[in-house]
């Protein structure tokens, strides 16, 4: 089977998208759709498919769509998010989107409640767990070689220099950590954050989170748009899982996994694990893994990086913002 797949805002990451569906065999992309007339009809011409100017206009054609790729931008990069994943979801399309699933949280649940009424596939573009390094990571966690698991701390640094909102830093940048943080030690009861404003900023551009988790784990978040671009002494991210037995620590995202016993100084470290040597290459193995997925006729509530994980994320970043704003030790929302 080819999955035939639509493409909506052809930005860079609309262009990144698409790019890594034609270079698959199992995909073939028949459809981009931009409110910028330019941008459709340039990336039209780029994949060889039909252009269009709305989500209307596009589900009107009457073309064979098994899915969809939702790539829009707006406020905090999730403020158009909404109407398009809701048509789409509407007409019966499974929808990839982008992060944040939204700027605003309640349109995030009506998008995954959507979805779930619907019966329909919906992921986001959470890839940075979708690493080998941490597939390898997560299989250790899985068999228990690091024993009961105690704590996860989580550092994502980068440069960016936006200043569109207050809580832009908040809401665009650490649905990836949180994710990540998610994926090896599960949901998260409780939160309590301290910000930052570098100097100059007008955004709340640092920001260290507490959090609580529901198995009893306790981890923290350091996150950051005043660093570097992920070569420098922090690097782009550094997640540290400790238990029982032992602990491991991965860098970039894909880029070095080490283990460490708890009782021995005999370490174990692995570069580029099945070969993947930067984040950029993180496109492609989500976006891969949502074109099995759909070929293979998955269970909407078994998409790996679902929507639902993406709320779930967002209800923890407005957790923190909340905490920041009461000074208080916040409880995480639930759908």
């Amino acid at each position: 089977m080819t999955l035939k797949v639509a493409v909506v805002g052809m930005g860079g990451i609309g262009n990144q998208h698409a790019g890594v569906y034609g270079a698959r065999d199992d995909a073939e992309v028949v459809a981009v759709c931009d409110i910028i007339r330019e941008k459709s009809d340039q990336a039209a011409e780029r994949f060889g498919c039909q252009g269009f100017y709305s989500v209307q206009e596009m589900l009107a054609a009457g073309l064979e769509i098994d899915a969809v790729s939702m790539t829009t931008a707006g406020v905090e990069n999730g403020g158009d998010h909404y109407q398009p994943t809701m048509e789409l979801l509407e007409a019966g399309l499974p929808v990839l989107g982008e992060k944040p699933i939204s700027n605003e949280i309640e349109k995030a649940k009506e998008m995954v409640t959507l979805a779930r009424e619907k019966g329909l596939r919906y992921g986001v573009n959470l890839n940075h767990r979708f690493t080998p390094a941490a597939e390898k990571a997560r299989g250790w966690v899985d068999s228990g070689r690091l024993g009961d698991l105690n704590m996860i701390n989580m550092t994502m640094w980068i440069n960016n220099p936006k200043e569109s909102s207050p809580w832009f830093h908040m809401r665009a940048l650490h649905p990836h950590s949180i994710d990540v943080m998610r994926y090896f030690a599960g949901d998260v009861d409780k939160v309590q954050a301290f910000l930052k404003k570098g100097t100059g900023r007008a955004i709340w551009s640092n920001a260290q989170i507490n959090m609580q988790f529901e198995n009893g784990m306790i981890g923290s978040l350091r996150g950051s748009y005043d660093g570097d671009w992920g070569r420098g002494s922090y690097g782009l991210e550094t997640l540290d899982v400790v238990g029982m037995k032992g602990r491991f620590t991965l860098t970039n995202a894909c880029e070095e996994l080490t283990f460490y016993p708890r009782m021995s100084i005999e370490t174990e470290t692995y570069n580029y694990v099945g070969g993947m040597k930067h984040f950029g290459e993180t496109f492609g193995t989500r976006i891969g893994r949502w074109v099995e997925q759909n070929i293979e006729g998955a269970a909407p509530e078994d998409i790996d990086g679902s929507g639902l994980e993406a709320l779930k994320a967002q209800f923890i970043i407005e957790a923190a913002i909340k905490s920041w704003q009461t000074g208080e030790v916040v409880s995480v929302e639930r759908l």
